[in-house]
């Protein structure tokens, strides 16, 4: 059988289709497929693998095929942790997904520049009245005459409920069917390419959601309690049997790159993803998206809060190749000087021509200077890069108070126009 991701179903080229998922806690794994509104299930035992994983080839099995997983033999049917589709949410049956059906009509596109750009952060679900990647495609030559050049979609991973901000998703692989489907997704990027316009992928490696959240059904592996996770189970990317999940996520990366043909990715929260291996998995995850993208330039973004400037820093030089960080010292001093606020994140800001200079200059104003608000120091040096490696922006606070259309606009140039 011929694979291109390590886990998940995939479709072959003579038919039928080839499962595998890593489950290690289980002695057996069967697929269920489920026949269209019948209610019948065909039960597919999945061969046992070294290293805790189950593969296997169905021939009945082929585009848009619901299945579940068995596990143990037990009653419960469970969605498959690499689903490429959930059209009824994380609770329901997955999907297989044909990646290649879809017709690009922009197959020459060469991938964004990375100086220079204007970026758009959009949320699907509130930037039109209908909340879909069709609508929002609809939209996009509006923002090409503003002179954006790259749409940030927030966060698509499957999550329950009906509405969200991407946050909390569960099934890493299914773009959520609130939004549309998986070819209405490839339809938006298509028609993103036809305007110019590039797009990136809001992707959350440093924790799940809890509701709709199997994995540990699979292996308790997946996570740790070795570290402190604000928002829940830390990933475990350097423990015991951890391999497995490393792949997980440098598979989901090189997905979203290849199979969508996404211009690169913005990485949530990096200061959460814990890992004391010799080779960081953020340095791992740029090698493996910039791989899946091939001739394609791709862009790579980092949220830090701590503002540690060696995720951009060469691997050679003990960083992790990342492109650009958020610079949220610029962010703070404009909402400063904005509205006058100064509680929370904004009291050690004052708002002044000089903040802003320096920011333009030196990317991070603070440096390893101590920050009042948290009592500790704050950041780390930026000598050595270039001042377009950070991204200056600002958040619209009261369209998102008003209207929960959230906007922020994104300026990589330096010095440069926030617009």
């Amino acid at each position: 059988m011929v694979r291109r991701l390590p886990i998940g179903a995939e479709i072959q080229e003579g038919g039928g289709t080839h499962f595998r998922v890593w489950a290690p806690r289980r002695a057996g794994v069967q697929v269920a497929i489920e026949g269209p509104a019948t209610g019948t299930r065909e039960l597919h035992s999945l061969a046992p693998e070294p290293g805790g994983y189950f593969s296997g080839f169905v021939s009945s099995a082929g585009n848009g095929s619901l299945y579940r997983l068995r596990l143990d033999s037990g009653d419960m049917l469970f969605p498959d942790p690499a689903s490429r589709y959930q059209p009824e949410g994380p609770h329901g049956p997955s999907q297989v997904i044909d990646p290649f059906s879809f017709q690009w009509s922009r197959t020459d596109w060469p991938g964004p520049a990375g100086k220079g750009q204007a970026v758009y952060e959009m949320h699907i679900g509130t930037f039109t009245p209908e909340g879909t990647w069709s609508a929002a495609a609809g939209q996009l030559p509006e923002l090409a005459s503003l002179g954006i050049t790259l749409v940030e979609v927030m966060p698509v991973a499957e999550f329950p409920g009906r509405f969200g901000w991407g946050y909390d998703g569960v099934d890493l692989f299914a773009p959520t069917r609130l939004y549309g489907t998986p070819d209405d997704f490839r339809h938006f990027v298509d028609a993103a390419h036809s305007c110019g316009i590039g797009v990136i992928l809001d992707v959350v490696y440093n924790h799940l959601g809890p509701d709709g959240n199997f994995l540990k059904e699979f292996s308790p592996d997946y996570f740790t309690g070795r570290y402190f996770c604000e928002w829940g189970d830390a990933i475990n990317f350097d423990g015991e049997n951890s391999g497995p999940v490393r792949e997980f996520f440098l598979a989901n990366a090189a997905y979203w790159i290849s199979e969508y043909r996404l211009d690169g990715l913005r990485v949530d929260a990096t200061q959460q993803i814990f890992d004391s291996s010799p080779k960081n998995i953020l340095a791992e995850i740029s090698a493996a998206a910039r791989a899946a993208a091939g001739r394609r330039k791709i862009i790579l973004f980092a949220e830090n809060e701590p503002q540690q400037t060696n995720l951009i820093r060469p691997v050679e030089e003990g960083g992790c190749g990342l492109d650009f960080l958020w610079n949220d010292d610029f962010h703070h001093s404009a909402i400063v000087a904005l509205t006058g606020r100064r509680e929370g994140y904004y009291y050690d800001y004052l708002g002044t021509p000089q903040e802003f200079v320096s920011a333009m200059k030196w990317g991070y104003l603070y440096q390893g200077q101590y920050y009042a608000w948290q009592k500790k120091t704050r950041g780390t040096p930026s000598f050595g890069l270039k001042p377009e490696s950070f991204v200056n922006y600002i958040q619209n606070h009261d369209q998102v108070a008003n209207t929960g259309r959230g906007l922020r606009i994104h300026d990589l140039t330096s010095p440069g126009l926030l617009r």
